[in-house]
């Protein structure tokens, strides 16, 4: 039994059995026209897979989120178009939905949750419309020029858990042919539902740049919390961090995030002591609704924590769930020590050098030193072990990794962080069918969880499946702003799909955070390979080659960076050096890096060497 994660949309026609009373014959004509001419090619277009044909519907399959929604868009605006000179009650139109989500694959066919979930979301879209789970949202984000409107947490039928449902908000294009002419677009709002609300960054005002870990971590844990409100539209972490460090008024931040109010504020930590500022804004008139100070013990974190998400509650007079009022009551830890060593791993481990991952180990044993129950710690070491085990070959063995995440799961079964920790050791342990379902299983509990996109787009990376990692390297990026890796990679997937141009955009971004993080941490050498690498996918010889030749000065030993020194040649055409470098990195390689050398696309131009070919060869026999 296959299972993978994949996009669903599910279509229908509306009002078929009355279409089919009124004119069967000519019912059947345009339904079959409209799937031949317009669904089946857009399908084909967006590099989907018709699945089947439920009578008059259909079920289709798309590796990619970003293309299941833009094909449903082109489906819904063709049928509107062949609808202008149709009476209306003659007119063949849609619902369609659209879900990412864990399925079954058997004979061609998908079976699971994640079909009945889109097929009940386009039960409830509009006729002519497109619904969404917000998982889909998050992912499309801001890639397509679109809007969601927010329907709420509904009950589908035979669905067991409620689904965060949007409408896609979409206006017909000009059209130049005949008399057809667009729709008139909505009007622009300056503000949002009236429960709408972005959480901005809280300000460090230690003085200590070292703490900016805590503010951020901070403003993370308000952004998860106000998460669980069902009546509350909360801004995802990877919109709000976009304006960290800028200057932007109120009003041009609410209409930009069409959000209702702002919450903004500040963190002073001190030795045992905190002081935490923060304000409530109606954007629609910038009136200070409420504002509070906290000047405590650093014990008290949590409970600040707790107190400004009831306050904003109260504000807006929102009714919680007993559900929800258990899920924000309910502390990660209740150990502030432990909480800041979680917080200072979790900054360390995502530079993926050995050092800074050994480093962030100890962080989360520490934790767990601390708080013997705190289940994302014991995520978080599986996640630094599974890194050290398939980039550096620890002797670590993935049994015990396993277990470690066995542990974060019995201590928090809804921890998206565990799910991930799972995933990815799953994925290393060669057993990938169920890394899948442990990957959709974090997405669908956090799609902005950095990790769990991060990840999972590697093994679709390694995989070769570019254009599905393109979407979740994409996410990644957005959401952790000191991300050089996923830009690098994004660069590379898309030149192996002849994007050219979006890879040395990419490149280019992938090259200046990676600067930025050389430049902030002097010491740490896996900013310098990747910039090289970065150099060298742009076409910047003397740069690549310089940056390289720094990084392999820094840490000569150091697995990831001779084999990006490997890629900064291949990219470059040094064929022999780069053959050189390989030949000498090979004995110290893992498995797992070994496996790479397959699709990556940064080694494309030494494939066809002889030595290459000699080398692939002696591995497979092996």
């Amino acid at each position: 039994m296959e299972r993978r994660l994949t996009a669903i949309l599910a279509a229908d026609v509306v009002g078929y059995s009355r279409l089919m009373g009124i004119d069967e014959a000519g019912t059947l004509k345009a339904v079959n026209r409209h799937r031949t001419e317009l669904i089946e090619p857009a399908i084909a277009r967006h590099r989907g897979r018709l699945v089947k044909l439920l009578g008059d519907g259909l079920l289709a399959e798309f590796g990619s989120v970003v293309n299941a929604v833009a094909c449903a868009v082109d489906i819904q605006r063709g049928a509107a178009r062949d609808n202008d000179n149709v009476p209306e009650d003659r007119r063949i139109r849609f619902r369609i939905g659209v879900n990412l989500g864990d399925v079954i694959v058997e004979n061609d066919d998908i079976f699971g949750d994640g079909v009945n979930v889109a097929a009940r979301l386009e039960a409830v879209a509009e006729p002519g419309g497109i619904a969404v789970s917000s998982s889909v949202r998050d992912h499309v984000g801001a890639r397509l020029d679109l809007g969601f409107d927010d329907r709420g947490r509904q009950t589908l039928k035979n669905i067991q858990q409620e689904v965060h449902v949007y409408a896609v908000r979409f206006d017909r294009p000009a059209d130049t042919t005949g008399d057809r002419k667009p729709r008139t677009p909505a009007p622009e709002t300056t503000a949002g539902d009236d429960r709408s609300i972005v959480v901005l960054p809280f300000t460090n005002m230690s003085g200590d740049p070292d703490q900016e870990y805590f503010s951020d971590g901070l403003t993370e844990d308000i952004i998860t919390d106000l998460s669980k409100i069902s009546g509350l539209m909360v801004t995802p972490r990877n919109t709000t961090f976009s304006y960290k460090g800028r200057s932007v008024k109120i009003g041009q931040i609410a209409r930009e995030l069409a959000v209702r109010y702002v919450l903004q504020g500040s963190v002073r930590k001190s030795g045992a002591r905190v002081r935490i500022s923060a304000q409530m804004i109606d954007a629609l008139n910038e009136d200070h609704l409420w504002a509070d100070r906290y000047d405590r013990d650093l014990t008290d974190i949590f409970a600040i924590q707790d107190e400004i998400a009831h306050a904003i509650v109260g504000q807006l007079k929102i009714k919680m769930r007993p559900e929800e009022v258990r899920a924000l009551e309910s502390d990660p830890t209740t150990n502030v020590e432990a909480y800041t060593y979680y917080l200072r791993g979790r900054k360390f481990a995502r530079s993926m050098t050995m050092s800074y991952l050994i480093m962030a180990r100890r962080m989360f044993y520490k934790a767990i030193e601390l708080d013997p129950d705190y289940a994302r710690a014991y995520a978080g070491i599986a996640d630094c072990d599974s890194a050290l085990y398939i980039w550096y070959a620890a002797e670590l063995p993935i049994g015990e990794i396993l277990e470690m995440t066995e542990k974060a799961l019995a201590l928090d079964p809804a921890l998206a962080e565990a799910h991930a920790a799972r995933a990815i050791a799953l994925h290393h342990a060669d057993r990938d069918q169920e890394a899948d379902i442990y990957f959709a299983r974090a997405l669908a509990l956090d799609p902005n969880l950095f990790e769990a996109n991060f990840h999972f787009a590697h093994r679709l990376f390694k995989r070769g499946q570019f254009e599905e990692a393109i979407v979740y390297f994409e996410r990644s990026a957005a959401l952790y702003a000191d991300d050089y890796v996923s830009p690098v990679l994004l660069a590379a997937a898309c030149r192996s799909l002849g994007s050219d141009e979006e890879a040395r955009n990419w490149a280019a971004e992938g090259a200046a955070r990676a600067e930025r993080s050389a430049e902030q941490n002097p010491g740490n050498s896996a900013p310098v390979h990747r910039a090289a690498l970065a150099y060298a996918q742009i076409g910047d010889r003397k740069r690549a080659v310089s940056w390289i030749n720094r990084a392999l000065a820094m840490d000569p030993h150091d697995v990831i960076t001779r084999y990006n020194a490997v890629c900064v040649h291949a990219v470059l055409g040094d064929t022999d050096r780069a053959m050189e470098l390989l030949q000498q990195l090979l004995p110290n390689s893992s498995a797992y890096q070994i496996g790479w050398f397959e699709n990556d696309s940064d080694l494309d131009n030494i494939r066809s060497d002889p030595r290459f070919i000699k080398l692939m060869q002696a591995i497979a026999r092996q």
